[in-house]
């Protein structure tokens, strides 16, 4: 089947659908809904069989939609209408929320409903919902409307309010007012449920020190207390501030806009540096029980044999710092007497290697790039010559560039089924490090290294074990996945050859250092990135990603209904085999 998607960006949503749609066989074209004649461009130059919008801010014209089935993947459960659902959901602590695919019609949201799913709320962030079990209903609705588009009996439900099953309602754009935190009345959990309800957009408006700031990265405190609205501590980046029956831990903070500067998302405490040199630094316990409420982004439990080590750092992101620190707790890790290490990363992401917004901010971008890959390095060279262990890359999140890389340092990889891939670092203008040279071939073999990097394509689970890039995926959940792996680990640990199996490990890498020693690849690649740090295509990429600054066109290596016109090479996602 031929399928157009029309997208307002690239994101995470938008390239599962693409993976996804690939992988079951289906002809598969993008173009980003940048103005209207261009949509209908892509439509004479395709011929889609359907339209699929999975990520759109803008309506499809009419003109469209009258002549071709147009999906709409709605953030909402039957009936919800409205450009803010799933920021309402969460605000109005719903218990169970949904995706449903829509036909496009004149009315928004109203259209017939081909397909959709329901799952329950759990406290998660706005975004985390979406990327997660959003992006997973989001799936199975359109693999049901596929199927029922081909059957010639299947007639698409219109939207009856009259029906007990239509639940949702309109509801209004969620403006900041509605939103608004006060200090003085909300509970923690309000204040919590506030600000996640607009992470990671539009983010919570709110003042601090007499500046209006948008809040992210809200975590429950239930052992530091003060007068409520003060701040009252910092811990890695992050700033506590007292409510009436608690504190709330801000991960990070953005300025609101003046006049023509704009602002992007740092590590609260870097925003006001200025402000907070007293604030009490409060460390917390790598084994802190994880019944105790509070912030912590990196943290160690074992079991069973088994050790776990969490880095959920925000959006993936990981600076110099918190490499540093993860390498620490990896080093405590490995010093206990277990005999399998799991690296969990986060449920959002698992990481998406060095932090571009720390780097954009710092005096000397090059310099803090630098700092920073070396950072990362380091980390990642601890866990290519642990002999102690058998150490397993667990992915519950997606992964891109660096953070790919860093997890193919392991024993196993594991990845949670669904999760999008980017094995690649050329679009942001990078040659890349983390040993890939190393790490990379030896999973896939040097051709399709090379591939993987230069084509710069996002993969999905499927494909990644067909080439070896991951050992298995499985577990639609979260909480499947994490279930399936400790048992994995579990078995792993108590199997009767688990020192054959670390023999085996420790010799092949005595081998691969006669062979070439790690340090080389570690310093050819440097080379590489030395140059890269200072050049105008890393500069301009960072510069675009982080202000979200959208291309002028659709790239030529989504759009294959332009490469055809243009007589470009076809830049395809690999399929599995």
């Amino acid at each position: 089947m031929k399928i157009l998607l029309f997208a307002s960006a690239y994101n995470s949503m938008t390239q599962r659908f693409h993976v996804e749609l690939v992988d079951l066989g289906h002809e598969v074209s993008i173009e980003l809904a940048l103005d209207h004649e261009r949509m209908r461009q892509a439509v004479d130059l395709f011929q889609p069989d359907v339209i699929v919008a999975p990520f759109l801010k803008t309506a499809i014209p009419e003109d469209i939609w009258k002549q071709h089935l147009c999906i709409i993947i709605h953030p909402g459960i039957k009936g919800d209408r409205g450009p803010s659902s799933i920021d309402w959901a969460i605000l109005e602590d719903e218990s169970e929320w949904g995706v449903t695919a829509l036909q496009a019609d004149a009315e928004m949201d109203a259209g017939d409903i081909w397909a959709s799913i329901n799952f329950p709320l759990e406290g998660e962030t706005k975004s985390d919902l979406y990327r997660g079990k959003g992006a997973q209903a989001a799936i199975t609705c359109i693999k049901q409307t596929l199927a029922n588009f081909i059957d010639p009996k299947y007639q698409p439900e219109p939207l009856d309010y009259g029906n007990p099953d239509v639940k949702g309602t309109w509801r209004n754009p969620l403006k900041q007012s509605h939103r608004a935190i006060s200090w003085e009345s909300d509970t923690t959990a309000e204040i919590v449920r506030k600000i996640r309800s607009a992470d990671s957009q539009p983010g919570l408006l709110d003042v601090l020190f007499g500046e209006q700031f948008y809040l992210y990265g809200a975590h429950p405190e239930n052992t530091l207390t003060g007068k409520p609205g003060e701040l009252i501590a910092q811990r890695y980046g992050a700033i506590c501030r007292a409510t009436i029956d608690g504190a709330v831990w801000i991960t990070h903070l953005k300025r609101k806009k003046k006049e023509e500067q704009v602002f992007f998302k740092l590590p609260a405490a870097q925003v006001l540096r200025e402000y907070i040199h007293a604030l009490p630094e409060v460390p917390v316990s790598l084994e802190l029980s994880p019944h105790e409420l509070t912030f912590r982004d990196i943290w160690y439990e074992e079991k069973n044999q088994v050790g776990y080590l969490h880095f959920p750092f925000y959006n993936g992101a990981m600076s110099t710092e918190q490499c540093q620190r993860l390498r620490n707790a990896y080093l405590y890790a490995r010093t206990k007497d277990t005999k399998v290490i799991l690296l969990m990363g986060g449920e959002g992401f698992w990481s998406n290697g060095i932090h571009l917004n720390v780097v954009e901010a710092s005096a000397d971008p090059a310099a803090e790039s630098w700092q920073n890959i070396n950072a990362i390095n380091d980390f990642v060279y601890e866990v290519l010559r642990t002999d102690t262990h058998l150490v397993i890359s667990a992915m519950q999140g997606n992964a891109a560039a660096g953070g790919v890389m860093m997890a193919l340092a392991v024993d196993r990889v594991y990845a949670r089924e669904g999760i999008v891939l980017n094995p690649h670092y050329k679009r942001m203008g990078l040659y890349g490090s983390e040993y890939w040279t190393y790490s990379l071939p030896r999973r896939v073999g040097p051709e399709m290294a090379q591939k993987l990097t230069s084509v710069c394509m996002p993969m999905g689970t499927r494909a990644a074990k067909s080439i070896g890039l991951i050992d298995d995926y499985f577990g639609n959940t979260v909480s499947d996945f994490k279930t399936q792996v400790i048992k994995e680990a579990e078995s792993l640990a108590q199997g009767e050859d688990f020192q054959d199996i670390l023999w085996l490990k420790n010799k092949q890498r005595f081998l691969d250092e006669q062979y070439k020693p790690i340090a080389i690849y570690r310093q050819e690649e440097l080379e590489q990135m030395k140059l890269d740090f200072t050049s105008n295509a890393y500069n301009t990429a960072r510069h675009n990603f982080i202000y979200k600054i959208s291309p002028s066109e659709t790239p030529l290596h989504l759009a294959v209904h332009r490469q055809q016109v243009k007589d470009n090479v076809s830049c395809k996602l690999l399929s599995p085999a």
